[in-house]
């Protein structure tokens, strides 16, 4: 990717009062267009029965985004959310905040701020995480290597997955997608100029967490 994204760790679903007005958010990661516009759905049909259901999504790197003031007075509701979600750099989320109306009028800049707010609220509890790429291969060995190269892949930023131990033993790994050349010059230079690596996946998501380790995609 040309720029740096992050996204967001878990669904969550968090509440706020403003003015005996109820802001309901739910955030999520989404892969696309579609997936958004389902989940956005799915929330606006839990909550029918709310005055509003705002939303703002942003996919493809940036590129694809969209809100709705659902009612709201024009730029009050939709393009807040949405703003929150551009200062954050966020890719691939899906935001729907719903409204119960309390009684009390918050005019438009109470509303800029509540639905702002409510956003940023559910951002924060969901967890940003960095979007990277990964890539996912397994190092086949014999047992008399198995030692040196799981102590090799113990000072490294990876992720083992499955060990399966049978006449060999195979390591299925995910490291990030810009490491993997060096791992296998040095897998290369460790068996005697034999290439022992298989990939599996190229070019698969991944998170990079506070410490700068890679992570999987959370369900």
């Amino acid at each position: 990717m040309s720029k740096e994204f992050f996204t967001i760790r878990q669904h969550v679903e968090v509440e706020m009062e403003e003015k005996r007005s109820r802001f309901i958010c739910n955030i999520k990661r989404v892969l696309n267009e579609q997936e958004a516009m389902n989940f956005i759905n799915e929330i606006k049909q839990k909550y029918k029965d709310a005055t509003h259901n705002v939303y703002a999504y942003i996919t493809n790197n940036g590129i694809s985004m969209r809100y709705s003031d659902d009612g709201e007075p024009q730029g009050t509701a939709g393009p807040p959310v949405l703003e929150v979600l551009k200062r954050e750099n966020l890719n691939n989320v899906a935001v729907v905040v719903t409204r119960y109306f309390g009684g009390i009028l918050l005019g438009a800049g109470g509303l800029v701020r509540a639905y702002g707010a409510s956003c940023k609220q559910g951002i924060d509890e969901a967890g940003k995480v960095k979007e990277s790429e990964a890539i996912i291969f397994n190092i086949n060995c014999d047992y008399e290597k198995y030692g040196k190269i799981t102590n090799y892949l113990s000072k490294k930023n990876i992720i083992i997955k499955d060990t399966t131990f049978t006449d060999i033993v195979s390591i299925e790994i995910m490291s990030f997608y810009e490491d993997f050349q060096k791992i296998r010059q040095d897998m290369i230079e460790m068996n005697n100029g034999s290439d022992i690596i298989k990939i599996k996946q190229e070019k698969v998501t991944c998170f990079i967490n506070e410490e700068g380790e890679i992570m999987e995609v959370p369900l």
